[in-house]
């Protein structure tokens, strides 16, 4: 667990830890391939990618989640990243077009992880890096409490209601979160403090903290929080 003093500095400890990672992975293969949340805690995480020279134009980077908004609205993760970061780079974008109808949606941006990593129907791709944070009731990606979709491990994306937001949203699936190679965890807020205690400690129970899918699944979890 990696504690800060304020968001600012876990988020830019965060973004260095997955600049590193995304090194060796150009190092190794050429190109990364790195999957960003939204929500308003990496602002200054995407604001620390924008200030550091990196070759971007060597990673792809696509969307854990997305909210069933346009690319312009205040909502939508895209803009968020595209505003504060990508718009600026030269990386290589996908992302989810949260204003088709979400299952659509979700099909499309299947097709389109499977022709960047080269997969076939019934692979799953492995990220190099999956950025990932997590709600105050211990949702991530936009899997939320008692979701079925909690237990599927063969997908890549699907489309769903949220009714706690009374939303559509677009979603990567467990079984891509788990099989990333490395996850970096941004957490803010010291009202979470107690929802991550019993995510990290507490009995095994995805359905009431999806977060835990992760956790307890993924090979390696990096915590940065500001609390």
């Amino acid at each position: 667990m990696n504690r800060f003093l304020d968001l600012k500095q876990a988020a830019e400890a965060c973004g260095e830890h997955i600049i590193r990672l995304l090194d060796e992975a150009i190092s190794r293969n050429g190109r990364a391939m790195l999957a960003v949340s939204g929500g308003s805690s990496p602002k200054p995480m995407f604001e620390y990618f924008a200030r550091t020279q990196f070759p971007w134009e060597k990673v792809h980077v696509f969307f854990v989640d997305e909210r069933g908004v346009p690319p312009a609205d205040p909502q939508s993760n895209f803009k968020l990243a595209n505003d504060t970061w990508l718009r600026s780079s030269k990386a290589q974008v996908h992302r989810m077009k949260g204003e088709l109808e979400a299952k659509e949606a979700a099909r499309l941006y299947t097709d389109e992880v499977r022709a960047a990593f080269g997969l076939v129907p019934g692979d799953l791709p492995q990220f190099d890096v999956i950025h990932q944070g997590m709600g105050d009731d211990g949702h991530t990606a936009s899997l939320f409490p008692g979701e079925p979709l909690i237990e599927d491990r063969q997908g890549i994306a699907a489309g769903l209601w949220v009714e706690k937001m009374k939303m559509n949203r677009i979603t990567l699936l467990p079984g891509v979160l788990i099989a990333a190679r490395h996850t970096a965890m941004l957490i803010d807020g010291r009202a979470k403090k107690r929802v991550l205690d019993a995510v990290l400690n507490g009995p095994f129970d995805p359905m009431k903290y999806p977060t835990q899918v992760v956790t307890r699944n993924a090979r390696d979890v990096q915590w940065f929080v500001d609390f």
